[in-house]
């Protein structure tokens, strides 16, 4: 049985996780953005590796620093989640890591060869990691709303 110790730490926790999910959607939206404009409006060093793309403009050295606070952020989304013992938490913000890199892969090849798979893949990729966030600050958001000492029901 559960204390109302216990409850009020595991609801502490999912807001935690709300907020978090919150934080890495925003992210991806702001990534999502800086992408776009790297891709109509740079010049992508193909062929030179990585390292090249942060001597090649401001715009796409923010994108790929973005990008590793993006998988720093997932990191932490699962860790949060397995400490709050939130296993659709602990589902969606594993998918939403792998997507996470899925999208950095994709990142890497379309520096290295500028082909438009590449960039298919990287925005597919992120769509599936903002879509886990989004579906995990709603479900956070209901369960925290259901515990005993969340907000009474509207109505009463």
């Amino acid at each position: 049985m559960e204390s109302a110790t216990q409850r009020q730490r595991a609801g502490h926790w999912r807001d935690n996780l709300a907020r978090g999910y919150l934080a890495a959607a925003i992210m991806l939206v702001i990534q999502y953005a800086l992408g776009i404009w790297v891709n109509l409006y740079c010049t992508i060093p193909t062929g030179k590796g990585v390292g090249q793309a942060f001597s090649n403009g401001a715009v796409l050295a923010l994108h790929t620093v973005v990008g590793l606070l993006l998988i720093l952020a997932a990191l932490s989304m699962i860790i949060r989640a397995v400490i709050a013992r939130h296993r659709p938490s602990i589902v969606l913000s594993a998918i939403g890591l792998l997507a996470i890199l899925a999208a950095a892969g994709a990142g890497a090849s379309f520096v290295n060869n500028g082909t438009n798979g590449a960039s298919l893949g990287m925005a597919l990729a992120t769509a599936v990691a903002l879509l886990c966030y989004i579906i995990g600050l709603f479900v956070t958001t209901v369960t925290a709303a259901g515990r005993p000492d969340g907000p009474p029901a509207q109505g009463s």
